[in-house]
């Protein structure tokens, strides 16, 4: 039985992975790890996780993800987002692991009318999107086993995200304010989840750079239409633009990305946001 060692348990797609985890009982042994009892950004705690649990597989679902915040903590994000994963990925060659490792669409500069694909030149805006950019180099470098998964916009029934942010306002606020000028790809991070096992069940694995997210390209005021749409909120949406909601981190007016090569290569067919949407306020209202 094949091994699967998950760091970072306790966030969206760890959570997510948990849920699943059930459906393949008879096919993979899962080691879920929280910070509690893994700190990525220590080399002791990965070295003897992979000696005790000789993992086949490690999914990295661990990041710094305070994407303002990192602008004042930028060390902090590059310890997480970069160097880790550089030691993570190392391990993982060392012990013959497939990494998988998950990044995101801000490692893109977002000025142009382009979709992204893999190959494209990143431009990070911020410390952030610099640090898992970082990540992805160094995790390519040290391990040649080493999947990225770039995804964007994610959120779940789990911990915070734009979805429970928004359901929380609506029932608190009469009127919102929504920026409706930068582009990107809500994602299900339980779809996020779902394509990490399809790619693991291939026998055949091809490494390096893949693109995963829900489609298509919408606003954040959009996305926020239809969460008052599904949630049956009667809450003011009003558009306005970046410059009006300044923000410490830069974020990429649109980066949306070309989902052809995952597609093409190992068969997944990302799911339209809407549908994916749907189904997560159902669960939420079925959490109430």
């Amino acid at each position: 039985m094949k091994r699967i060692l998950v760091i970072g348990a306790n966030g969206q797609l760890g959570h997510c992975l948990q849920k699943l985890a059930h459906r393949y009982h008879d096919v993979f042994d899962f080691n879920f790890t929280s910070s509690s009892v893994l700190d990525i950004t220590k080399h002791e705690d990965i070295s003897r996780e992979f000696q005790d649990y000789q993992p086949d597989y490690c999914i990295n679902a661990s990041a710094y993800t305070a994407v303002d915040l990192a602008e004042t903590e930028e060390d902090k994000a590059f310890a997480v987002n970069a160097y880790a994963v550089a030691d993570l990925a190392d391990v993982c060659e060392s012990h013959e692991c497939t990494l998988i490792h998950v990044s995101t669409d801000y490692v893109f500069e977002g000025n142009t009318n382009i979709d992204y694909s893999e190959d494209n030149f990143t431009n990070p805006q911020g410390v952030y999107g610099a640090s898992k950019r970082k990540g992805e180099e160094l995790a390519l470098d040290n391990n040649p086993k080493t999947i990225i998964l770039r995804t964007s916009w994610l959120y779940s029934e789990f911990n915070k995200n734009f979805v429970k942010t928004m359901l929380y306002l609506f029932a608190t606020k009469d009127e919102l304010g929504i920026v409706n000028d930068q582009y990107g790809q809500p994602t299900n991070a339980n779809d996020l989840a779902d394509a990490i096992m399809e790619i693991i069940k291939k026998d055949a694995k091809h490494f390096g750079i893949f693109h995963f997210s829900n489609y298509p390209e919408t606003t954040w005021f959009n996305f926020a239409e239809k969460i008052k749409e599904y949630s049956g909120s009667s809450v003011k949406l009003n558009p306005i633009t970046t410059e009006q909601f300044p923000t410490p981190a830069k974020r990429p007016m649109r980066s949306t990305m070309n989902l052809d090569k995952i597609e093409k290569t190992y068969g997944i067919e990302p799911r339209r946001w809407e549908h994916s949407l749907e189904e997560c306020i159902e669960v939420l209202k079925s959490l109430k």
